[in-house]
């Protein structure tokens, strides 16, 4: 497990395999950015969480470190502001945000965490 902040290159995930189709000549539109499917992230055995970004076509998976006490706190309360800060790191970094199970987590699932906990956010005038 890499220290508190840093992050540290997960296993290389195999390609999904399927072919791409060529594009149709009558699509006016273009079809929505790549994303990576949830089957090839690969969540090192200690990881709560992984980012994944694509870079020029290559998915690039990082592993989301944390100090010890606060490993545990997130695996326990995933909800509290150090795990959703560094989920917020990696997705201001163009990246997407999977934990156990390959499930993403997403923004509607942040906003499930605040309900739980009650959030309250102060902003200055």
């Amino acid at each position: 497990m890499p220290p508190a902040g840093e992050r540290a290159v997960a296993p290389a995930a195999s390609p999904a395999g399927t072919p791409a189709l060529p594009p149709r000549p009558e699509a006016a539109v273009p079809p929505p950015p790549a994303r990576a499917p949830a089957a090839v992230i690969t969540l090192p055995a200690d990881a709560i969480y992984v980012c994944v970004l694509d870079r020029a076509g290559a998915v690039e998976q990082t592993v989301i470190g944390f100090a010890p006490k606060v490993h545990d706190l997130c695996r326990r309360h995933p909800e509290m502001g150090p795990c959703q800060y560094e989920r917020n790191q990696c997705r201001a970094a163009g990246g997407r945000v999977y934990g156990s199970g390959g499930e993403e987590i997403t923004l509607a699932r942040e906003a499930e965490y605040d309900r739980k906990v009650m959030r309250v956010r102060f902003r200055a005038n």
